[in-house]
């Protein structure tokens, strides 16, 4: 059974939609295999966040992204937040995104 992706809102699927060509090719590859195999890809291309967020990791030519994302009821996989990577570090504003939104989605 495969798994169905959804984005948080409108704005987050226009902003994706937007990305540099590079980062967009690889977030589409990506979400393919989310469809397919499901919210735990791996290292290098997920990361487990803790509590139920995961890192989407996506590197081109453009530079890298950061798509976080978390899992719901009848399979599915919820895009919630993405940002342009700049520092070696995830920025507590972005995770604090992705946490609020996470919650938001799963009504906590």
């Amino acid at each position: 059974m495969a798994w169905k992706l959804e984005f948080h809102s409108e704005r987050l699927e226009r902003e994706l939609a937007a990305m540099p060509p590079g980062l967009l090719a690889r977030l589409l590859r990506y979400a393919e295999r989310l469809e397919v195999f499901g919210p735990d890809l791996g290292m290098p291309h997920t990361r487990a966040m803790g509590d139920g967020l995961f890192e989407l990791r996506i590197k081109a030519s453009e530079g890298i992204a950061r798509v976080f994302y978390c899992t719901a009821a009848e399979r599915r996989v919820i895009l919630l937040h993405w940002f342009v990577k700049k520092t070696d570090k995830t920025p507590a504003r972005e995770l604090a995104v992705a946490i609020r939104r996470m919650k938001e989605v799963r009504h906590e």
